[in-house]
């Protein structure tokens, strides 16, 4: 007596992938590409002096950065 073959349901036979990405799947690298070329392009205000200062000023060259992408 033959044995009954089990066949899987067709569901992953649609015709495409689909493939979701949560959020910070994107922002972190993206984060950091952004920060590490930041450091690139002007490496003499990386200085480890003052944490406060450093926060602000790459906070003001996101800023410009996008302002610049913007306009």
């Amino acid at each position: 007596m033959p044995a009954r073959t089990h066949t899987r349901p067709h569901t992953a036979t649609t015709g495409g992938v689909e493939i979701r990405l949560p959020w910070w799947a994107i922002a972190l690298p993206t984060l950091a590409f952004v920060v590490l070329l930041a450091l690139i392009l002007n490496p003499a205000d990386t200085t480890a002096d003052g944490g406060d200062a450093a926060l602000s000023h790459l906070v003001a060259r996101i800023q410009q950065t996008v302002t610049s992408y913007a306009s």
